[in-house]
C-alpha cells in the first residue's frame, strides 16, 4: 500500500512541476537572451553559431571556474574509440574500461575513481542517465548508447555548489545537449581490423518542424584473443517545433547490445604465459543490455518542462575471482529489469531586490524506479547454481530546488542555492529480513560568490552540500545474503560538503584559462568490490586538489586545448600509514591539437594522461600510470569524406583498469593476491568512409 508520506512528496512535486509548466504562458514575455547558456542545459531554443564551444564567452555568467561548454569542433574531430571517452572533453576527466563490449565505463574526476557512474550525473537532453539502486553499481552510468556525431555540445559542472544538482553530482555533471538539426545528413562506416561500425543519420523539414533519425550497427571480434561477439545496436529519432513561444521537442532512444566481455586478468597468469595480456580466464562469460528511452519537452526562452519514460534491462556475466570455488566456480550473473518515469521542470525570472539586479531559478523533479527484479545468482556457465539476491525495488524520488543570483556591483554578484530531496524505497527481497522500506529528506544548501576583477578576469568561490543515495536493498539489509550474519544497513542517504576557489581569464575570443582549487568530504564513498560483487559504503573520506584548463584558437583553422589536475585523498579517521583509498588517480592530463585548414582537410592530435594511484589503503601496492596517444587526419572531396585514425598511436602496453585482490586460478591450492588488470586497446587503425548530402 503507498503510504502517506509518499502521496504528499508526490503530489508536492507535481504541483511544483504544474505551476512551473504553466508560468512561461501566464507571464508576460521575457526579453531573449543571447547565445547558449551553461546554466540553462535544458535551454537550446537560441541560435549558436561557433566553431568551438570551449571559446564560448563565461564571464559575468559563470557561477564558478568549474563549468563550461564544450562542442561544436571541440566533439566533431576529436578521435574516440567509444561512446564514454566523449566525457574526456571536461577538463580532468577520464573514461577507462575493465570489461569490454557494452558495460558501463570507469570514470574518474577530482581523486575519485566514480567507478561506472556512482557521483557523476549525467543527462541526455534533459533525460537523467544515471540508474539508481542498480544491481552493479548504484548510480550505474551506461553512455554505451551515445553518438558521437549527435552530440551538439557538453554542458559541465564539477562540485557540489550547484542547486540544480542533487543525486550523484558530488563529483560533478555533464548534460549531452542532441542536434535538433544535423550540420548535414550522413552514411558512414568505421571500419577497424577487428570490428566495423555502420551509421546514417538525417534531419529534415516536416511542416514548421524538423525530424532527425539516426541508426547505427556496431559489430565484430574486437582486439582481445576471445571474440567479443559484439552486436549493439542504436537508433534514434527526434521531432521538433516551434509551438506559439516555445519549442516542442519529441525524442525516441532505442539501444540493445550483445557481448562476449573480456574482464580484469591477474599478472601472475600473464607473467607465467598461461595467457597473453589480452587473453581471458573464464570464456563463458556472455552479456546483454538494453534501453528505451521516450521523452517530450517544452521549452520557452526562461523555462522548460520535460517529461520521460524508459524500459531498460540487464543480464551481466563476470567471474573476477575464478575458482574460489574449485568445484562451481566464481561466475555470477547480475540481472536488471526497470521501468521507469519521471518529469522535470525548471523556471527562471530577472528582477529588481532592494533596487539591484537579480534572478531567480526554480526547480522540480519528480522519478520513480520500479525495478521487478534486481539479481545476483551464482552460475557456473551460465547456468544458474542459486540465487544470492532477487528483490524486487520501487524507489520515488522528487525535489524542489532554486536559487537566486544577486548583482550588488556591476562586478560582484553572489548565488545562493536551496534544494531539498525526497526518497522513498520499498524492497521485497528473497530473505524476508531483507525486505523493508525507509525514506527521508536531504536538504543542500549552496553558496557562490563572483567578482569580475575586471573585463577579462574573474574570480569565484562557493561552497555546498551535496550527497548519494546508497542501494535501496542495501539500506533495507539485516542479513549477509550469502553467509546470513548479521549486518548494518547502509545509510540512505551518504553527504558530502566541499568548495573551491578559482578564476577565469578570457583576454579575447581566442584564448581562456581557468584554475581552480577544490576540497570535497564525503561521509561515504560506493567502492566496488570486485571479490564479492557488490557496491560497498566506505569510511568516511576527504580530498582537496587542483585543476587547470586553457583554450587557445590561435587563428581560424588551429586550436589549442590542455587540462591538468592533482588531487590527494585520503581516508578521515584511518592512522597515515593506511589511509589511502583505493584506485584514487593522483593526477590526470591531457592535451590536445585540432588543425582545421580548409580545402577539405581536417586533424587531430591528442595525448592524455592517467596517473598513478594507491590500490590498498597502506600505499603498499600501486597502480602505474597510463599514457595514451591518438590521432586523426580526414579529407572531404565533394559529398565524401575519407579518415583515419589512429588510436594508441604508440602502441603503448599501458593498464585501462587496475585492481589488487585476492583470486585463485584453476589448479591453484590457495588463493592469491595479485594485481589484476585490463590492458589499454592495442594500437588501432580505423578507417572512416562518410558520404554526405
Amino acid at each position: 500500500m503507498i503510504r502517506f508520506n509518499r502521496m504528499l512528496a508526490a503530489s508536492a512535486s507535481l504541483l511544483a512541476l504544474s505551476t512551473l509548466a504553466l508560468s512561461p504562458a501566464l507571464a508576460q514575455e521575457a526579453p531573449p537572451a543571447a547565445g547558449p547558456s551553461a546554466d540553462d542545459p535544458q535551454d537550446q531554443t537560441r541560435d549558436v553559431v561557433v566553431i568551438f564551444g570551449r571559446a564560448e564567452e563565461q564571464i559575468g555568467v559563470a557561477q564558478s571556474a568549474s563549468e563550461g561548454v564544450v562542442g561544436y569542433a571541440d566533439l566533431s574531430t576529436r578521435p574516440i574509440s567509444r561512446a564514454a571517452e566523449l566525457v574526456e572533453v571536461i577538463p580532468g576527466m577520464i573514461a577507462t574500461e575493465h570489461s569490454s563490449g557494452g558495460k558501463a565505463n570507469q570514470y574518474f574526476l577530482r581523486g575519485f575513481n566514480l567507478d561506472h557512474g556512482t557521483d557523476f550525473a549525467g543527462f541526455v537532453d534533459g533525460v537523467p542517465i544515471n540508474r539508481r539502486s542498480h544491481p552493479h553499481m548504484s548510480g550505474y552510468l551506461d553512455l554505451n548508447f551515445l553518438m558521437a556525431d549527435l552530440v551538439e555540445r557538453v554542458e559541465f559542472k564539477k562540485g557540489v555548489q550547484y542547486a540544480e544538482n542533487g543525486d550523484f553530482s558530488s563529483a560533478g555533471s555533464a548534460s549531452f545537449i542532441l542536434y535538433d538539426r544535423l550540420p548535414q545528413n550522413y552514411v558512414q562506416a568505421r571500419i577497424e581490423p577487428d570490428e566495423y561500425a555502420i551509421s546514417a543519420a538525417g534531419s529534415w523539414n516536416i511542416g514548421d518542424g524538423t525530424l532527425l533519425v539516426a541508426a547505427t550497427h556496431e559489430g565484430g571480434e574486437g582486439p582481445f584473443d576471445l571474440d567479443a561477439n559484439l552486436g549493439k545496436n542504436v537508433v534514434y529519432v527526434k521531432y521538433s517545433q516551434p509551438v506559439g513561444e516555445a519549442k516542442l521537442r519529441l525524442g525516441f532512444i532505442g539501444y540493445t547490445n550483445e557481448w562476449t566481455p573480456t574482464d580484469q586478468v591477474p599478472l601472475r597468469a600473464v607473467e607465467s604465459g598461461a595467457i597473453s595480456r589480452f587473453g581471458t580466464i573464464d570464456p563463458t562469460s556472455t552479456s546483454d543490455t538494453s534501453r528505451y528511452i521516450g521523452y517530450a519537452a517544452l521549452e520557452w526562452d526562461d523555462a522548460s518542462v520535460l517529461g520521460y519514460v524508459e524500459k531498460s534491462a540487464l543480464d551481466l556475466y563476470h567471474n573476477f575471482t575464478y575458482a574460489l570455488d574449485p568445484v562451481l566456480g566464481d561466475q555470477f550473473l547480475q540481472v536488471e529489469d526497470r521501468f521507469a518515469a519521471g518529469a522535470r521542470a525548471k523556471m527562471k525570472r530577472e528582477f529588481e531586490l532592494f533596487g539591484m539586479k537579480a534572478s531567480g531559478r526554480v526547480g522540480a523533479d519528480i522519478h520513480a524506479d520500479w525495478l521487478a527484479e534486481t539479481g545476483l545468482y551464482q552460475t557456473t556457465n551460465r547456468v544458474i547454481n542459486s540465487a544470492i539476491r532477487n528483490d524486487e525495488v520501487d524507489v520515488l524520488a522528487a525535489d524542489v530546488w532554486g536559487d537566486v543570483t544577486l548583482h550588488w556591483t556591476d562586478r560582484l554578484r553572489t548565488t545562493f542555492g536551496l534544494r531539498a530531496d525526497y526518497i522513498d524505497l520499498d524492497v521485497t527481497a528473497i530473505n524476508p529480513a531483507n525486505s523493508g522500506s525507509d525514506s527521508g529528506v536531504q536538504w543542500s544548501p549552496k553558496v557562490n560568490l563572483a567578482y569580475r576583477l575586471t573585463d577579462d578576469f574573474e574570480v569565484y568561490g562557493g561552497y555546498g552540500l551535496g550527497f548519494h543515495t546508497n542501494d535501496a536493498s542495501g539500506v533495507v539489509l539485516t542479513q549477509d545474503p550469502i553467509t546470513g550474519d548479521p549486518v548494518d544497513p547502509a545509510t540512505l542517504f551518504a553527504e558530502s560538503k566541499g568548495g573551491e576557489v578559482g578564476l577565469r581569464w578570457e583576454p579575447d575570443s581566442t584564448f581562456n584559462l581557468t584554475a581552480a582549487v577544490f576540497a570535497l568530504d564525503f561521509d561515504s564513498e560506493l567502492i566496488y568490490a570486485g571479490d564479492a560483487a557488490v557496491s560497498e559504503p566506505s569510511d568516511p573520506t576527504k580530498r582537496h586538489g587542483v585543476e587547470v584548463a586553457a583554450f587557445w584558437n590561435p587563428v581560424d583553422w588551429l586550436a589549442f586545448d590542455a587540462s591538468a589536475a592533482w588531487s590527494h585523498t585520503r581516508f578521515k579517521d584511518a592512522p597515515s600509514n593506511f589511509d589511502r583509498v583505493p584506485n584514487s588517480v593522483e593526477g590526470v592530463a591531457a592535451a590536445g591539437v585540432t588543425w582545421l585548414p580548409g580545402d577539405g582537410w581536417e586533424g587531430s592530435f591528442r595525448v592524455r594522461y592517467l596517473g598513478p594511484a594507491p590500490l590498498i589503503e597502506d600505499n603498499s601496492i600501486r597502480a602505474p600510470s597510463t599514457t595514451l596517444v591518438n590521432a586523426g587526419i580526414s579529407k572531404t572531396i565533394g559529398n565524401f569524406e575519407i579518415g583515419l585514425d589512429v588510436l594508441n598511436l604508440f602502441d603503448a602496453e599501458d593498464y585501462d583498469m587496475v585492481y589488487f585482490y585476492e583470486s585463485q586460478l584453476p589448479g591453484e591450492a590457495a588463493p592469491v593476491e595479485d594485481i589484476h588488470f585490463h590492458p589499454v586497446h592495442p594500437q588501432t587503425f580505423v578507417l572512416s568512409l562518410k558520404a554526405v548530402y
